[in-house]
């Protein structure tokens, strides 16, 4: 992961962690949601956690799965 986004990749996964618990779903529910598209219930915990990025397909299903528009991932409180 490129160091020079860190702060944005938590905000983000805090957002999908959010959302994803107003939803009441486990991580492999939302896994699942997201098709075939090889996302897998470790993967959302990696970008929940910023531990990991993702590309922004894989962003478009998350929100796509959480029934959420995209911008919605990307609303950051101070």
């Amino acid at each position: 992961m490129d160091m020079r986004h860190y702060k944005e990749w938590i905000k983000i996964g805090l957002n999908i962690l959010y959302y994803r618990k107003e939803q009441r779903l486990t991580q492999q529910q939302l896994a699942d949601l997201c098709g075939e598209n090889g996302v897998s219930r470790a993967f959302i915990q990696r970008v929940e956690t910023g531990v990991s990025s993702c590309s922004l397909d894989t962003l478009i299903d998350i929100a796509a799965a959480l029934k959420i528009p995209l911008y919605k991932l990307f609303e950051f409180k101070e």
